[in-house]
């Protein structure tokens, strides 16, 4: 059974740091790349952050470039999100999703997400 469980969400003020984990089971997770997106109310799904493999390429939005960080422990089946400078944009529910797109097939998992809010 895959499992894709987020975790370290909570509140923080302007200008504070978080950082959140995912932690995988049920697939080859060395296989997947990893992403981290986010959803405010009332607006659309938005990419944050993902982190290839083997190569562990990374991308960002352009909003989080230079304040965000994602990295994942291959050992550890967890992918990471370092979260500074956060700002009452970045107010949201964190998603982690692990992607494996072949010839043969698209393999798109999704975690249940994990609250960030950021308010003074």
């Amino acid at each position: 059974q895959v499992q894709l469980v987020e975790s370290g969400g909570g509140l923080v003020q302007p200008g504070g740091s978080l950082s959140l984990s995912c932690a995988a089971s049920g697939f080859t997770f060395s296989a997947y790349a990893m992403s981290w997106y986010r959803q405010a109310p009332g607006k659309e799904r938005e990419l944050v952050a993902a982190i290839g493999n083997p190569d562990s390429f990374t991308k960002y939005g352009d909003s989080m470039k230079g304040r965000f960080t994602i990295s994942r422990d291959n050992a550890k089946n967890t992918v990471y999100l370092q979260m500074n400078s956060l700002k009452s944009d970045d107010t949201a529910v964190y998603y982690c999703n692990a992607r494996r797109n072949t010839k043969d097939y698209l393999r798109d998992y999704w975690g249940q997400g994990t609250q960030v809010t950021v308010s003074s």
